[in-house]
């Protein structure tokens, strides 16, 4: 905002230095608000990442290493055991 404002200033009075100081100030600004964005974007990324590992372990540690497979002769044991 400052930037615009010196920018117009420098506009309104034909000073050449104050439009290019208030440019620079622009771009000074969008610069750090990429850099945050690209910053938050990373750490969302980060956080479905782990949100993702932690699901993959929780349906491991569910199902079991075989993902809910089970032995068929082992089940036929027990039926005819019964």
């Amino acid at each position: 905002m400052k930037g615009k404002a010196k920018e117009a200033w420098g506009a309104l009075s034909s000073d050449e230095a104050k439009k290019e100081e208030g440019r620079a100030q622009q771009r000074k600004a969008d610069a750090e608000e990429e850099a945050v964005q690209k910053e938050r974007t990373s750490r969302a990324k980060k956080e479905a990442r782990q949100a993702e590992r932690e699901r993959d372990r929780q349906k491991v540690k569910d199902e079991g290493l075989l993902g809910g497979v089970t032995d068929a002769l082992s089940t036929q044991d027990r039926n005819t055991k019964s």
